[in-house]
């Protein structure tokens, strides 16, 4: 389609087009559509006209020109949400600044008033915000975004809006792999966590095939604790097994006699249950041996300890370039501190004068030279079906572990119940995510509490109502425990304990068993058609990934170490 040039008319005293174009048809008036928030850069547009290339490129550019559409760079949008009418075609008449815009700065004005900013759409809003200050006297011109600017209208950092696309990942922290990852390694799957959540396995009620230990009475008194009768915690020194799968005794004989194809202990499975809700690494020891996968654990790994406000906002972090400072709420020390107060609280609450509840055999981990004496737990291997139809005969062996009981009042039997703990170490410290002080709010607004800890927990808290249900316990006691002094984490104070059935407490967290099932099921079955060997399965550091590396049968075992050791050059000649 060509275009030519109308005659413009020699008329001194006439203005406007020329009378003439109101005879042509609607559908050869030349329109571009365009919204009423648009910015036009430029008068007229001869580039696009076919068959006028060469045409007169003069063109009038306005002084505020910008790329974007909309102000704040929100590509046509409305206030209503709605897209604003012309904002999906191309705008023949956006102009496009073809120089480095770095030359944007801000003017420094030292009289006293406040600092305007110089440049392309400033318009007065470089003001600094209330409250803070400019780090310096440039920014460069992309920082004038809705969030991108530190000092715009919903950006402001320093009252907590926030911050834009290039600032949102400036501070988060670098963790490290729960595991050096060799490069000799072979990455035979990667899973992302959205691929995890959308899983569904519904699994039958297990059958519980051995029990093992002694269980002691829970003492009632502590259920009436408050934060006016705070007690101290006691150190008590009490033996208690956290032994992986692959060594256990018990496992051992049940593969002997094939009860199942998969075996894992409740901590390593509630885990892999709840991998969605994970945010620090971790990694799970996969061991393939014929028809029988084991799922185990490292010595001094991720599931020695507890973690702390790992879904926090801003979760507590180690120090890097100071290791002694504020070591005493790092990551780290939270970790061991919280493990600590929940042994010790588990022990303190039971009653060991009072008559034990037996299992069916003694502690299958607690030989003849020990010489303390064993905690308060007992032992339940349970059997769970993952079938999906009769011809299926897919089966793990859950090591299952409860830790008190509590009488009977009719003639039912004695209710089995887990004990933890939620410890407070400083609500002013960085890491705290938030969390109101619990000696004024414990006893009026419980309910504000215990709202922010399974915002900063929900990984912990899913974890542990999974392995109460999968330990078939009854009532799941959860105590709060405060440092007795902020800088000190030696010492502390049972503040409160409350009650809870875990399959209500895994409804209050959103956590679905059947979707927990699903993944494990996926994983086994990814496993299950590999070859004869070891594999970890890793979650990655920084990312909501799980990825699953094919390792040598002496990964993790300290014989690597010795293998890879270099070779003296005297000795290799």
């Amino acid at each position: 389609m060509s275009f030519t040039l109308p005659p413009l008319p020699d008329a001194e005293d006439t203005w406007g087009p020329n009378p003439s174009y109101a005879k042509l048809p609607i559908h050869e008036v030349p329109y571009a559509p365009y919204s009423k928030a648009d910015k036009l850069g430029r008068v007229a547009d001869w580039n696009d006209l076919d068959g006028n290339k060469n045409a007169n490129q003069n063109q009038a550019s306005f002084a505020q020109a910008s790329s974007t559409t909309q102000r704040g760079g929100r590509s046509g949008r409305g206030r209503d949400g709605q897209a604003a009418f012309g904002s999906g075609t191309t705008n023949t008449f956006a102009y496009f600044h073809v120089e480095d815009e770095s030359s944007f700065s801000l003017v420094d004005n030292k009289i006293g008033g406040p600092r305007r900013a110089v440049g392309f759409g400033g318009r007065g809003r470089g003001a600094p915000a209330r409250g803070g200050a400019y780090a310096g006297n440039t920014r460069t011109s992309t920082q004038r975004g809705r969030g991108g600017n530190l000092n715009a209208r919903g950006g402001q950092m320093n009252r907590g809006g926030r911050r834009g696309w290039k600032e949102w990942d400036k501070n988060a922290p670098r963790r490290e792999s729960s595991v050096a990852i060799n490069p000799a390694w072979k990455m035979l799957e990667e899973i992302e966590f959205t691929r995890l959540s959308k899983l569904r396995l519904d699994v039958d009620e297990p059958e519980t095939l051995e029990t093992y230990g002694r269980l002691y009475q829970y003492e009632k008194s502590y259920d009436r604790v408050n934060t006016k009768t705070e007690r101290p915690l006691q150190i008590m020194d009490r033996i208690r097994y956290n032994t992986t799968t692959s060594d256990d005794p018990v496992i051992q004989q049940l593969a002997s006699r094939n009860v199942a194809s998969i075996y894992a202990t409740d901590s390593i499975l509630s885990v892999l249950m709840c991998a969605p809700r994970s945010v620090y690494p971790w990694d799970i020891i996969i061991v393939r041996e014929g028809d029988h996968l084991y799922l185990d654990k490292r010595d001094g790994g991720p599931f020695d300890t507890i973690t702390v406000n790992e879904n926090a906002a801003e979760p507590p972090v180690d120090p890097e370039k100071d290791k002694e400072k504020d070591a005493l709420n790092s990551a780290l020390s939270l970790s061991l501190e919280a493990t600590y107060v929940n042994q010790n609280f588990s022990f303190q609450v039971v009653k060991e004068d009072a008559p034990p509840l037996d299992f069916e055999k003694p502690n299958p981990f607690y030989g003849p030279d020990e010489v303390e004496p064993l905690a308060s737990c007992g032992y339940r291997y349970r059997l769970f079906d993952l079938s999906l139809n009769e011809d299926e005969d897919i089966k793990i062996v859950v090591r299952t572990e409860v830790d008190a009981y509590q009488p009977s009042t009719g003639k039912g039997d004695n209710g089995l119940m887990t004990i933890r703990t939620l410890n407070e170490f400083d609500s002013r410290a960085p890491g705290a995510g938030g969390a109101p002080d619990w000696r004024s709010k414990l006893d009026s607004q419980r309910g504000a509490v215990v709202a922010t800890e399974m915002k900063n927990n929900s990984c912990k808290l899913a974890k542990w109502a999974a392995q109460s249900i999968l330990a078939g316990a009854e009532t799941m006691k959860v105590g709060y425990v405060s440092r007795a002094n902020p800088r000190d984490n030696s010492r502390h104070v049972i503040l409160s304990t409350t009650t809870m059935r875990p399959t209500d407490f895994a409804a209050q967290l959103n956590v679905s068993l059947s979707n927990g099932w699903g993944i494990v099921r996926t994983v086994t079955d990814m496993c299950m058609k590999l070859p004869d060997g070891k594999y970890v399965l890793i979650k990655d550091p920084n990312r909501p990934v799980i990825r699953l590396y094919a390792v040598p049968m002496s990964a993790f075992t300290g014989e690597e170490e010795i293998e890879e050791e270099p070779i003296p050059e005297e000795e290799a000649e």
